[in-house]
């Protein structure tokens, strides 16, 4: 079996059936606006196709390889005092970024969701940053080393997904308003189910924490022979500041400096090694045939199957981060609109994320390719061939910009983490179990404490993946583990109206128990593992957990289908109300709860009005509580707006990240005025500072 076919087999079926939600909800179509968003949804398929299809089948001359006979030496540290100045230098300018960002965070929609003023563009530069984490530039160098271009492959599947997130999954996301994943279960069907998936996600989002410090923790160990443990904890404990000070608009704004950090150092690396070796050509020669496929092998070997791959990183993983991700969730309902949430989400997967495959695997391929033409030693190990690489490629100072981007990897991800975890224990556990009645200043300290919290506990996490041999061994057996339950729980719960509350319950706690199962019996695997060796076992107790690392995904997901589905057609469908709003097909019921009455999303027209300070706040008699606002006859009509629609409000230069700015709803029409809206004291002193008073605002309608 060719990957190329297997992977584009499975993955077109999801993507049939993400367009034909799309189309049936009238989102896609053949004429308009409808066209163009299909056009849209066809161009990652269609280019990462045709890219994968040249590397896996056109014929490719190789340049003979020309081995060095020296052997790696290591004096203890890489790099100089210069270098590691500068990495110094960033960790105090992302303290200073985060701090000065998270000023003036006195609820939890601004803590978690930065008050939803954000446009698709930051949110797209915030996404990259997280995506690309502290173990991708380790975990993807390292395998672009060994596999050459086949380190991709988690990183250019992404197309399968997009129909069935920005069509089906975000818009019920964000016109539901939940807070986290685990409410949403609670609202599809009850509080057991809710109380189920709080375990799980906090099982997964904590041990994601432990390892990227443990990653930070073994780069620090290789770039300066400090041990593991202390150098985790240095990192997280700066990580842990500016989230704790400042929330979402903290992680948003460092995560946008961190991601230009991020895609500038590692494709100048990239770019250091070509010309190290004179040019593209003798670059792409250099690298062996085997090195240049796209899918270098289906199941021969187990430690680098790309069947499995494929059921972890690009089905189960894939899904786990866009659909379930607590981080990623905050960072969409983070956007001003669902219409900045789907361009964040066509961006990211049409141009960022092939970007983001090359910046994390680049460093790897240029050291095979300087191994092959005799620059490195052959015996470079693949765990340091990044950094050897690096050092060999780098004058003093750059060396330093690309420890800093790994800092900036590392920071990116934890961050986001760390908030994630927070919005979960508020809003799942402190919350409906500890303080029903808690109010906004006690949840948002307990927020801040949570934060701290959750770092302990990733850095108590370090020693238990340092037993692990690499990186990606840690990463990939941890994810295989947890990530399919939820996987199946969700897709099932939001695409399927038939889907029971039995049936989520058998599908977490039975599909965990068996995927649990699988570690310390991983023969139960063999027959789902379409050939792949079982591979060697470790010692002890959790000895199995290496053994099918990879087709243990496959195993998880289909064994929580069969449990799902099997259990639903046995049991008694939930009752319309709890689906409304919830479940594909209910989309204008979402909005019609969000609102407060029918509507339909807005079509991005964008006016200037001059603000004006009303004597009073207005009540907010809405279901989201957001500042009543009065338009100007000229401009409601400029805007198609009605009493009761959703409004977003920013100050003049909206293109700017972190601009005053809020979502608020319209009121009864102003009688006299021209271009003019007016605002509650409250809300005007939050648009409008002394020094903007004679700016206009830009007015949007979102629904």
């Amino acid at each position: 079996m060719n990957g190329f076919f297997y992977q584009y087999g499975v993955g077109v079926v999801v993507f049939a059936v993400g367009l034909f939600f799309g189309f049936r909800h009238g989102y896609l179509g053949f004429h308009g606006s409808g066209a163009r968003r299909l056009a849209l949804v066809f161009a990652p398929l269609l280019l990462v196709g045709a890219l994968q299809a040249y590397l896996q089948f056109a014929p490719m001359e190789e340049a003979p390889a020309t081995l060095s006979s020296a052997a790696v030496e290591r004096e203890g540290v890489i790099g100089t005092p210069l270098d590691y100045g500068i990495m110094v230098g960033y960790f105090l300018l992302i303290l200073a970024v985060g701090s000065w960002y998270g000023r003036r965070q006195s609820t939890l929609n601004d803590f978690f969701f930065a008050g939803q003023r954000f446009s698709w563009g930051w949110i797209t530069f915030s996404l990259v940053a997280t995506v690309v984490g502290s173990y991708s530039f380790v975990k993807y160098s390292q395998v672009g080393f060994k596999y050459g271009l086949g380190s991709t492959q988690g990183y250019l599947n992404d197309w399968m997904w997009l129909p069935l997130l920005i069509f089906g999954w975000l818009p019920i996301l964000y016109f539901s308003r939940i807070t986290s994943i685990p409410e949403y279960f609670e609202r599809r069907f009850d509080g057991k189910v809710r109380a189920c998936v709080t375990v799980l996600m906090l099982v997964y989002l904590i041990g994601y924490v432990g390892v990227n410090l443990f990653t930070m923790g073994k780069v620090l160990n290789i770039l300066l022979d400090w041990p593991i443990w202390p150098a985790a904890t240095l990192v997280a404990v700066v990580s842990a500041i500016y989230v704790t000070a400042g929330g979402q608009t903290s992680v948003i704004m460092t995560d946008l400096l961190q991601g230009v950090m991020l895609l500038v150092t590692g494709l100048v690396l990239l770019f250091l090694g070509i010309h190290h070796l004179g040019g593209f050509s003798a670059f792409w020669e250099h690298l062996p045939r085997g090195h240049r496929l796209a899918f270098p092998n289906f199941n021969q070997d187990p430690t680098f199957p790309s069947v499995g791959i494929f059921w972890q990183d690009a089905f189960a993983n894939t899904a786990m981060f866009y659909f379930l991700n607590q981080g990623v969730i905050m960072r969409f309902l983070s956007a001003r609109s669902t219409r900045d949430g789907r361009k964040a989400m066509f961006a990211v997967v049409l141009v960022l994320m092939p970007i983001a495959a090359v910046v994390v695997s680049g460093g790897g391929w240029a050291a095979k390719a300087l191994t092959q033409a005799g620059a490195l030693p052959a015996d470079t190990a693949s765990g340091e061939a990044f950094f050897v690489a690096a050092e060999l490629l780098s004058r003093p100072g750059m060396f330093g910009l690309i420890l800093a981007a790994m800092t900036a990897a590392l920071m990116s991800t934890v961050d986001t983490l760390i908030t994630a975890v927070a919005a979960i224990a508020v809003n799942d556990v402190y919350r409906p179990y500890v303080r029903p009645k808690a109010g906004e200043k006690e949840l948002l300290r307990v927020a801040r404490f949570t934060s701290v919290g959750v770092t302990l506990v990733g850095i108590s996490l370090v020693p238990v993946f340092m037993n692990f041999k690499t990186i990606y061994e840690a990463h990939g057996a941890f994810t295989a583990a947890v990530t399919p339950p939820l996987v199946v729980a969700l897709l099932l719960s939001v695409f399927w109206r038939r889907f029971t509350r039995q049936a989520a319950l058998m599908t977490l706690a039975g599909g965990t128990a068996l995927v649990i199962l699988s570690l310390f019996i991983p023969q139960i695997i063999q027959p789902l593992a379409h050939g792949v060796p079982m591979g060697e076992g470790g010692d002890g107790l959790f000895g199995g957990v290496s053994q099918f690392k990879f087709m243990r995904a496959f195993f998880g997901v289909v064994v929580c289908t069969v449990l799902g589905v099997v259990t639903t057609l046995f049991t008694k469908p939930e009752t319309p109300e709890r689906q409304k709003g919830l479940v594909w097909g209910t989309i204008s019921d979402a909005i019609e709860r969000f609102k407060g009455v029918p509507g339909h999303e807005g079509d991005g027209t964008k006016v200037a009005a001059q603000p004006i300070r009303g004597a009073t706040e207005p009540p907010r008699h809405n279901p989201q509580d957001l500042p009543v606002v009065r338009l100007s006859k000229d401009l409601a009509d400029r805007l198609r707006a009605s009493p009761g629609d959703l409004l977003f409000l920013s100050a003049h230069r909206s293109w700017l990240p972190g601009q005053p700015a809020t979502q608020a709803v319209a009121g009864p029409h102003l009688e006299d005025g021209n271009h003019q809206i007016e605002l509650g004291p409250q809300t005007h002193d939050l648009l409008v500072s002394k020094r903007s008073s004679d700016q206009p605002l830009t007015i949007e309608r979102l629904l």
